[in-house]
């Protein structure tokens, strides 16, 4: 296949303007303050993970040398100080930013108050509460008479002290304090006056206490200032067949614990002796984003700020119940007729939880399979299941341990589900199952009939609340047929090695994916050469894949009208002078994150429409078990283009994706009217739901 040479954005950086894009959620004044902390608080946990993953990634690359090419990374020290300044460009925004809801919460008399600005009801207040809740939480670390510098956690934020006296110059030490977000609030309310609403931050509380903590040791002179240190979160994996994965697992979750820093986040009005100390125990370096901020770290915590203390929260649109699964009714009865489509979060994935529940108390199941790859806390998922194998069901669950940064959730799930009777399948060695499908087996009469769905995202009932993602319910033979071939690959992964190949209407990964999207496209680019119309929309999180970024250029060389609906990572130029028209993308960042993959092909007028888990990424095409569906039924295909069509006209929250990503808005063109694609979609199915 020909390669274009140096057209593609870097993925990294492409990943940093996404971000922005959050950050810009943050910064809009249409947005209801509260939800403007939050979007500060998914720009902190995004960048978080950035640097767990892919600048440790990149460093680890920088140190193996010429042995670490890898895609896109060809020069990972550049790369690296590219996000170094960028990095530091967004810390700036992000204080900005934060100054100014700061303002305007004050002008709606809400104070977020740290420890010198307290009344004297809040110093007795935040004093009792630090004796009654926090005091016996927490254990001072004099760290100068450590030998070896404690493991600093990486989603831990903390208090470094310097501790002093006023009468004795020479009596200074240093103090780490661990704030313990994991057992108590980070946000506490306080006594306030009428029609004022005052927080102070867990670690304020802990600020002023500090004389509580230090003063029987001589000491009278206290500082305080919040550091933050974020680790390398990758551990490998030994692939020795003759090793217990789990044990694996549990080893590189404690190893990561330990992972190289790849940043460390401090208070810029530090005691600059006691940075220089930290950084020196630490072994940090300059070249390892030592990145200044304000008092406030772990910014992440934002997202569940109380929203109790606003009076003019507008709740969310409660879910729609697809009308043809409102109980009571029997789901299984109704795809027997027909297939249906849930769109989450505008539908309730309850209807799921009713299928499974049904599936569980039904004589006539014999047996259900599904994936599992992130579970609620208290999964209704797992509770089907368990309740189908005291009905006496066949329950095989496939569980993938190695879901990044959930894998000891999922140990936990391994455990309870095996110790309840369910027939539990971990990953396999060499790569994740990552996707979202389930068969429920049923005899009916002399046969056997099989019902399911297959899902763009996971079976996880608190994500559906605000993920977008869409679900097939069916009982179509086809499709029935390969997804019980791909469970009878991950049940018998060498015996049934064949099966994922055999597969006659799933495309799947690793093996047939790209290459079925590949000819799609080429039937496109045929269609154009031909001078007929052809077309393709693409939905995704993220955009890498060189091939199929490569074959979008084709198609955009030969006319083909390409539109794209990226999230997160798009590393395609939509404008080059090859293109016969330029590439159409845009990206949403709105109340809900858009996390479906959906694809569509013209097909000389009689489209063809695609589901998948799988991102275009090199991980997800090679390295991971994903498959993609047909949507046969016509009246669901084009409701999905409907949707996909409102998305494209999205002129509210959609940002354009160019060549050098400025996230510049889409605009509102003369008389056109204003669309909110997320609140558009709802409305257009609640119109379908009231039709019906």
């Amino acid at each position: 296949m020909k390669k274009t040479k140096n057209t593609s954005i870097i993925r990294d950086m492409s990943w940093l303007a996404f971000n922005d894009r959050v950050m810009q959620e943050a910064k809009d004044d249409t947005n209801h303050i509260y939800d403007r902390l939050r979007f500060l608080g998914i720009f902190s946990n995004n960048q978080d993970e950035f640097f767990r993953v892919r600048v440790a990634a990149l460093s680890r690359m920088l140190k193996l040398g010429k042995a670490a090419k890898m895609h896109l990374e060809q020069n990972p020290e550049k790369i690296l100080q590219a996000i170094q300044d960028r990095v530091k460009e967004q810390q700036r925004d992000f204080d900005a930013t934060y100054a100014g809801i700061i303002r305007e919460l004050g002008k709606n008399n809400i104070f977020i108050k740290n420890e010198k600005q307290l009344s004297s009801k809040q110093q007795s207040f935040i004093k009792a509460y630090f004796e009654e809740k926090a005091r016996t939480q927490i254990v001072p670390l004099m760290i100068e008479s450590i030998p070896q510098l404690p493991l600093l956690h990486d989603k831990s934020i903390y208090l470094a002290c310097v501790l002093g006296s006023n009468e004795n110059p020479m009596m200074q030490r240093y103090a780490l304090i661990e704030i313990p977000t994991r057992n108590l609030p980070r946000f506490v309310l306080l006594p306030s006056e009428k029609d004022t609403r005052d927080i102070i931050l867990l670690e304020d509380i802990i600020r002023w206490n500090l004389p509580n903590l230090f003063a029987p040791f001589g000491f009278n002179r206290f500082l305080g200032y919040i550091i933050k240190v974020t680790r390398d979160a990758e551990f490998d994996l030994d692939y020795d067949v003759n090793k217990n994965l789990v044990d694996e697992l549990e080893k590189g979750v404690k190893n990561r614990k330990k992972g190289k820093a790849t940043r460390f986040v401090y208070d810029r009005h530090i005691d600059p002796g006691l940075l220089d100390y930290l950084t020196k125990r630490l072994s940090l370096t300059k070249k390892d984003n030592l990145i200044a901020g304000g008092r406030i770290h772990n910014f992440k915590d934002f997202m569940d700020f109380p929203s109790t203390i606003f009076h003019d929260l507008v709740p969310r649109q409660k879910p729609l119940v697809h009308p043809l699964l409102i109980q009571p009714c029997r789901i299984m009865e109704v795809l027997n007729r027909k297939d249906v489509m849930l769109h989450m979060p505008y539908h309730s994935f309850d209807s799921i939880i009713d299928l499974l529940r049904e599936a569980a108390i039904d004589p006539f199941v014999q047996s259900i399979k599904i994936t599992c790859y992130r579970l609620a806390k208290d999964s209704k998922i797992v509770n089907a299941l368990i309740n189908a194998v005291r009905n006496g069901k066949s329950v095989t669950a496939v569980l993938e341990l190695r879901a990044r940064f959930d894998e000891e959730a999922n140990m936990l799930w391994k455990t309870q589900l095996e110790d309840e009777g369910v027939n539990v399948i971990l990953g396999l060695p060499d790569m994740k199952i990552h996707a979202k499908i389930c068969v429920i087996k049923k005899r009916e009469f002399e046969h056997t009939k099989e019902y399911g769905f297959i899902s763009t995202g996971n079976f996880n009932e608190n994500t559906a609340q605000f993920y977008g993602d869409h679900c097939l319910l069916t009982s179509d033979r086809r499709i029935m047929a390969d997804i019980n071939r791909v469970f009878n690959y991950l049940e018998f992964p060498v015996q049934k090695a064949a099966q994922l190949k055999a597969c006659k209407t799933l495309p799947t990964s690793p093996l047939t994916m790209r290459s079925a999207f590949v000819n799609l496209i080429d039937k496109e680019i045929k269609a154009a050469k031909n001078g007929k119309e052809a077309g393709i929309i693409v939905k995704l999180n993220s955009l890498v894949d060189t091939v199929l970024i490569d074959k979008l250029y084709d198609a955009a060389n030969a006319g083909v009208k390409v539109s794209l609906i990226i999230r997160g990572i798009c590393c395609v130029l939509t404008k080059q002078k090859t293109f016969k028209q330029p590439i159409k993308a845009i990206s949403i960042i709105d109340e809900y994150l858009e996390h479906a993959r959906v694809f569509v092909f013209h097909n000389d007028g009689d489209p063809k429409v695609y589901l998948s888990s799988a991102d275009w990424m090199v991980r997800n095409l090679d390295h991971r078990v994903e498959v993609a569906t047909p949507i046969f039924d016509k009246e669901i295909a084009q409701e999905l283009i409907d949707i996909l069509n409102i998305q494209l006209s999205e002129n509210v929250k959609g940002r354009i994706l160019d060549n050098n990503q400025r996230n510049e808005y889409v605009p509102v063109e003369e008389d056109a009217p204003e669309i909110r694609s997320q609140v558009a979609i709802y409305d257009f199915l609640l119109n379908k739901t009231i039709a019906i």
